[in-house]
């Protein structure tokens, strides 16, 4: 395999191989070895220090708390089946890297988690397919946080205007395995929502990667920047990162009944999401600006509760206009500041308990819960979603599962860094936000 994929590499004239990982921050790095080099870096990878899983979002030191430091070497080993040629860069390729300490996969790896919780699922008979679906703001270069528009929702002269870019993002992505199924301009100036297939729960968390490199990386390319941050525009529209879900067994979709409703194991899996809701927000919005999208009548999932084709509840089941319907959950609560393994992983996890422990599921909500009086949304157990991060943490410092699930290691670092996150950035103003994490997301 080795000398079949470095001469593929040399035919086409890759001159680099970049390897990536996503850090506890969502950051995404990466170290890139040249080709007249890559055969003593195959098996092995680059190292990398521990103390890149401590690092927080703000700089490029790590949080002692996280108990990770100096001292440990980490290798980023490729995951050659990741590989791709760059579309867009055609002297570089990208592959993914797995976490490996002393020969073993490290714990405190991202992806590894997310393959543990694939596996955790395998072994109650089921295979998570998922995709996320990407909100993102279009900026010009030579006027930060500046839209590159000025249009509405779903506006065809954003289509005719970004026309060329969009295509170039499509192509690129279809180039590298992934499908766009549906685009639009969305409701803020410049922000645009693409949709892609789903995949098998690793693959997805990989094409959230991917999608983000190349979107970004495209955008460059004609002029414009891109941020996947939350909130940019004070009163304009945020932007989310909704995570579909649908959950199989050899071959079959277990989502449906034959009326048309929700399976009792759909049915337990949801009621696990609502059960541990407010902690993984500490995963799926993990940053202050999160918060600051997630808001009543904002499409944004801010009320602990599901619905069939409700848009304000943290869980959509959206029906087809023809059978099997429902075919697959929306999980709205998630925004792109999240890593994509980890919010994945902590999605399944809390999915699994309510299959194992055969939650009962509260019924849908079929109005806006916005709408509601306090009284009423109590009486039919509809929770107002925590409202800042640090609420997040306090609930996942608390959640027995999702911490096991985990793992010491990694509950202890992610939460380290989330922590120092919290209090250096929770006074901050929205200006200060964008003027730092426009980039890094």
């Amino acid at each position: 395999m080795e000398s079949a994929i470095i001469n593929s590499l040399n035919q086409v004239g890759v001159k680099f191989v970049n390897i990536l990982w996503c850090d506890n921050a969502n950051v995404i790095r990466g170290k890139a070895i040249h080709h007249q080099r890559l055969s003593a870096y195959f098996h092995h990878g680059v190292g990398i220090s521990a103390a890149q899983q401590a690092v927080p979002v703000m700089y490029d030191a790590p949080v002692t708390a996280t108990g990770l430091g100096p001292v440990g070497e980490i290798r980023l080993v490729p995951d050659w089946e990741s590989l791709i040629v760059l579309p867009y860069a055609p002297t570089h390729a990208r592959v993914i890297g797995n976490m490996v300490r002393d020969g073993q996969p490290w714990s405190v790896c991202p992806r590894y988690f997310l393959k543990r919780m694939a596996t955790a699922a395998a072994e109650e008979g089921l295979e998570i397919q998922a995709a996320f679906e990407n909100e993102f703001y279009l900026l010009q270069q030579t006027k930060p946080f500046a839209p590159a528009d000025q249009t509405v929702f779903a506006s065809t002269a954003a289509m005719n205007i970004h026309r060329p870019l969009v295509d170039a993002i499509a192509s690129a992505l279809a180039a590298q395995g992934i499908q766009v199924e549906q685009y639009y301009p969305e409701s803020g100036p410049g922000q645009i929502e693409i949709s892609v297939l789903y995949d098998r729960a690793v693959k997805a968390a990989d094409n959230q990667i991917i999608f983000r490199e190349t979107v970004r990386a495209i955008a460059f390319q004609h002029g414009f920047q891109v941020s996947f941050l939350p909130k940019i525009f004070p009163a304009r529209a945020g932007s989310g990162c909704h995570l579909h879900l649908s959950l199989w067994q050899e071959g079959t979709n277990l989502l449906p009944t034959a009326s048309g409703k929700l399976s009792d194991i759909a049915g337990n899996f949801i009621a696990g999401l609502l059960a541990h809701l407010p902690a993984l927000m500490a995963l799926t919005t993990p940053i202050p600006n999160s918060y600051r999208r997630i808001l009543p009548h904002c499409w944004s999932g801010a009320f602990r509760c599901w619905g069939y084709d409700n848009r304000e509840a943290a869980i959509r089941v959206p029906t087809n206009p023809e059978s099997p319907s429902p075919t697959h959950l929306e999980f709205k609560t998630i925004d792109a500041s999240a890593n994509p393994y980890l919010a994945l992983g902590a999605v399944i996890a809390a999915g699994l308990d309510g299959v194992r422990r055969h939650l009962d599921l509260s019924p849908p909500v079929s109005v806006d819960p916005g709408n509601l009086s306090e009284l009423k949304r109590c009486k039919n157990k509809i929770d107002a979603l925590p409202n800042n991060l640090g609420k997040a943490i306090e609930h996942l410092q608390q959640d027995e599962i999702l911490l096991t699930a985990l793992g010491k290691d990694l509950a202890q670092a992610y939460l380290a860094v989330r922590q120092t996150e919290w209090e250096a950035m929770k006074d901050w103003e929205l200006e200060e936000e964008v003027k730092l994490l426009s980039q890094r997301y």
